[in-house]
C-alpha cells in the first residue's frame, strides 16, 4: 500500500511540473510576440532625435532599435574595426565616433568592411569630411566580446560593440552608451555598407509548450497502462 501511496505522489509531483512547464512556455510566447511587435513598431516608426546627455541615464531594452537620426563631425581617426559575419561575407563594422554640436560623442556603426578594406586608405572616399547627418536604429552595447572570444583593446581585437571599452581604447570622453546601426543610405564609394542590421527573435516556445504538454499527456498514458495491467495480472486464474 505505501508503495502505491509513493508511486502516486511521485508521478503526481512529475505531472504537475510538466504541467508547469508547458504553462511557463506559453507565457514566454505571449512575452515574445509581445517583444517582437513592440520592436517592430520601434523599427519603422518615423525617425527621432537620438538621446542627449539628459537621457543617457534612462537608456535600457525599451529603447533599443528606436530609429533615430542625429548629425555632427565624424572623427575617422578614431574609428574601430569589430569582428563581423554577415549575408556579404565575413569582416568587420566601421566603428566610428560622430561629434555632435554640443561636444558629445556617439559612436556609429556606419556599416560593414571586408577584410580587404580594413585599411581606411582603401575606402578613402567613404571618409566623409565635414557634417553628416546620420539615420539609423539606436543599439544597446555589447560589453566584454563574443561567446568565447573577449575582446582584446590592447592588441586591437573587437569581437562586440562595447561602448564604454572602445571609448577608453579610443580616448574619448562625454561618449552616449549605445550606438546607432546605420542605415542603407550609399556611402560614397560604397564602403561601408549600411542597413545590415540583422533583427531576430528565436520564438520556439509553441513547440517547447506542445513538447512539455505531450510528455504529461504520456505520462498519464503509462500510468494508466499500469493499472490496467496490474488489474489483468490480479485476477484469479480462470475468472
Amino acid at each position: 500500500m505505501l508503495r502505491r501511496v509513493v508511486f502516486g505522489v511521485a508521478v503526481g509531483v512529475v505531472f504537475v511540473v510538466l504541467l508547469g512547464l508547458g504553462t511557463w512556455q506559453v507565457q514566454r510566447r505571449a512575452w515574445k510576440l509581445d517583444l517582437i511587435a513592440r520592436v517592430d513598431a520601434r523599427v519603422h516608426a518615423p525617425a527621432v532625435p537620438a538621446p542627449g546627455p539628459a537621457e543617457w541615464p534612462r537608456i535600457g531594452p525599451d529603447d533599443a532599435y528606436r530609429h533615430v537620426w542625429l548629425s555632427g563631425t565624424f572623427l575617422h581617426d578614431r574609428e574601430t574595426l569589430v569582428q563581423a559575419v554577415t549575408e556579404r561575407g565575413g569582416g568587420f563594422w566601421v566603428l566610428t565616433p560622430l561629434r555632435r554640436p554640443d561636444g558629445t560623442i556617439v559612436l556609429v556603426n556606419r556599416g560593414f568592411v571586408p577584410g580587404a578594406n580594413r585599411d581606411p586608405a582603401t575606402r578613402q572616399a567613404g571618409q566623409v569630411a565635414g557634417e553628416a547627418r546620420v539615420t539609423g536604429l539606436l543599439r544597446l552595447t555589447e560589453p566584454g566580446g563574443a561567446f568565447l572570444r573577449a575582446n582584446d583593446p590592447g592588441d586591437g581585437r573587437w569581437y562586440s560593440r562595447d561602448v564604454a571599452a572602445i571609448a577608453a581604447a579610443r580616448s574619448l570622453t562625454d561618449v552616449a552608451p549605445y550606438f546607432v546601426d546605420a542605415d542603407a543610405t550609399l556611402n560614397p564609394g560604397g564602403l561601408p555598407v549600411g542597413g545590415l542590421t540583422v533583427i531576430a527573435f528565436p520564438n520556439s516556445h509553441l513547440v517547447y509548450a506542445l513538447t512539455w504538454y505531450g510528455m504529461a499527456l504520456m505520462l498519464v498514458g503509462a500510468v494508466i497502462s499500469i493499472i490496467l495491467r496490474g488489474r489483468r495480472t490480479s485476477r484469479p486464474v480462470g475468472e
